[in-house]
């Protein structure tokens, strides 16, 4: 199965709001796809980690540099 890598920043926007709009994106998005979310609310650590549990899609790596967030997320579930 190919993947598809899509990119989401919600840079400067606070909780809930860069979850909310990952949810949105991923309804447009292929099981398989990868979604890179970009965000620096320091409250999207725990967000992103709760949503990918809840939703059963899997966080594949997240990452801080700069007070930025990274977060790479494979869709399995929409």
């Amino acid at each position: 199965m190919s993947s598809t890598d899509h990119l989401l920043d919600t840079t400067g926007l606070n909780c809930p709001l860069p979850v909310l709009k990952t949810k949105k994106k991923v309804k447009e998005l292929a099981v398989g796809d990868v979604l890179t979310v970009i965000a620096t609310d320091p409250a999207s650590v725990i967000d992103f980690a709760h949503y990918c549990h809840v939703s059963g899609n899997i966080l594949l790596s997240s990452d801080e540099e700069n007070q930025v967030f990274t977060y790479k997320i494979e869709v399995v579930s929409r």
